[in-house]
């Protein structure tokens, strides 16, 4: 019985040892747990936007923690009494960091504390503001460009000591996967050199070439017995237009037939008192008076022919000396007509405009800051707006001077017409084609994009695109010449970028239900 005893003594000892084991390795895996949990480190952070960036379309906005506001509305950071106040400031088109100080919740001169703030943006390297003292806050010494979409470190010195904060604010950003780029056919592209052709778009009007138009006036004043043409008819030179009846005509003739007859006569006297004088009948002073009086009579003649004929008429037909035709100078089509049956006219009115449509003038406006790019023998292509209709044409004239109200400048291109599909007061989109040129920079035209009344692009950065505001330079059909905003090497959204901005559109309406 003893040795039982013994044996049951021993067992129940080892059991014992067995528990308390078992109970120690509890205790201890519970502290380590403990420890290991959340922390808050020396650095005060509240990530307020990241964390309602990725709750948006599960989570109401107003369910996600903020930061306090200070009372200029900025982000309030405070830790042992000492306060930090930042915003961001913008005016006209530049924004700046502004900080304010407190201390204890009363403001503090801003030169008493000496702050830094490193700016971290996607696929940018930091950025280090410092600042200096303006007014009652201290202003960064530095622009904060958009879009204002980053993670923030704010350090101040004051009293001696060290007060780091940091926080992210998140905007123009949109995630989309690898596998959601392929399934909406999102291209992604790399900004870098490319060779473009400018292209300039300009507005231009179809006008009568000047050269090759004929404004008809009667150069006589008188009243009208006929019009056989109107607008739109095609003539020919020489086909009579109109006929007149004009009194200054008639003497005119009237006068040529008189300096006719005078001239007869006098060739009759001298031919006669040459005779005579060659027969020593006479004197040869009757024969140079009579050569004389020809020699006159012939000038006048002259004279009131000339007459005539610079008025384009003759004698007339028959006895009717006031008749008088309007004839067409040019081959062409009538284009304008200010003339009817029985109207009085002036010898100065315009009556016909004769226009030959072979060849029209595309005349247009170019605005100051185009006026270098437009040069005498640039090739152009003329397009019609109102039906399916373009010709191939060269600068003819480039104006010299730009107008004092307008700022404009005007130049045209003679077009070649045989079809008469350019009539005049036809409106006309003209492109004109430059030498292509290789720039630095470019992205592709599909990825343009207007946020905010902004020109953009997506930058791809993961599987994040963030907006990036860019201004631009030359472009033609394809790329686009990119001069700040996006750097070469960065991924971009090319084709179907619109859908990137969609989503864009859903996350901010998300945050603002």
């Amino acid at each position: 019985m003893t040795i039982l005893n013994k044996w049951k003594s021993f067992l129940f000892s080892k059991q014992t040892l067995l528990i308390m084991n078992v109970i120690l390795i509890g205790i201890i895996l519970g502290f380590l747990v403990l420890r290991s949990g959340p922390q808050k480190s020396e650095e005060e952070t509240i990530d307020a936007n990241s964390v309602a960036d990725r709750l948006a379309g599960h989570q109401h906005p107003s369910q996600t923690p903020e930061l306090p506001k200070g009372p200029h509305g900025g982000k309030l950071f405070t830790k042992n009494g000492y306060g930090i106040e930042i915003l961001i400031y913008q005016q006209n088109t530049t924004s700046q960091f502004r900080i304010y100080t407190y201390r204890d919740g009363k403001p503090l001169d801003p030169e008493a504390s000496l702050v830094k703030v490193e700016v971290d943006k996607l696929g940018r390297p930091t950025q280090t503001f410092h600042f200096v003292k303006e007014g009652d806050y201290l202003k960064s010494d530095a622009t904060v460009k958009e879009p204002h979409s980053f993670k923030v470190r704010v350090v101040s010195e004051y009293g001696n000591q060290t007060y780091p904060f940091s926080y992210e604010q998140i905007e123009g950003r949109v995630t989309m996967t690898g596998r959601q780029l392929t399934l909406n056919g999102v291209e992604v592209l790399t900004a870098g050199p490319a060779r473009i052709k400018s292209t300039l778009a300009l507005l231009g009007e179809i006008k009568l070439n000047a050269e090759k138009s004929v404004h008809v006036v009667p150069r006589l004043a008188g009243i009208v017995e006929s019009v056989t043409v109107n607008a739109g008819d095609q003539v020919r030179q020489g086909q009579v237009l109109a006929v007149i009846s004009s009194q200054s005509i008639a003497d005119q003739r009237s006068d040529l037939m008189a300096a006719q007859k005078r001239s007869d006569l006098a060739r009759i006297t001298y031919e006669r008192e040459k005779k005579l004088w060659e027969e020593k009948i006479s004197a040869e002073q009757d024969y140079l008076k009579a050569r004389q009086s020809l020699q006159e009579a012939e000038i006048e003649l002259q004279k009131t022919q000339q007459k005539l004929q610079s008025v384009g008429a003759g004698l007339g037909a028959g006895n009717n000396l006031t008749r008088y035709e309007i004839k067409s100078p040019i081959n062409g089509i009538i284009t304008d007509k200010q003339v009817s049956l029985g109207q009085v006219v002036n010898g100065d009115e315009n009556v016909f405009v004769v226009a030959d449509l072979s060849t029209v003038w595309a005349e247009m406006t170019i605005y100051a800051k185009d006026i270098n790019a437009v040069k005498v023998g640039q090739k152009v292509t003329v397009k019609s707006s109102a039906f399916e209709a373009q010709s191939a044409g060269t600068i003819a004239y480039v104006g010299a001077l730009v107008g004092d109200q307008t700022r404009t400048a005007m130049a045209r291109v003679i077009l070649s017409n045989p079809d008469r599909t350019w009539r005049p007061g036809l409106p006309v989109n003209i492109e004109l084609q430059s030498d292509e040129v290789a720039v630095p920079l470019a992205v592709s035209v599909e990825g343009l994009q207007t946020v905010n009344e902004n020109t953009v692009v997506f930058g791809r950065y993961g599987e994040s695109f963030e907006v990036r505001p860019i201004e631009i330079g030359r472009r033609d059909n394809k790329y686009v010449e990119v001069l700040h905003g996006i750097n070469s090497g960065e991924k971009y959204a090319a084709q179907n970028s619109y859908l990137v901005k969609a989503e864009l559109g859903k996350a901010s309406a998300s945050h603002d239900d």
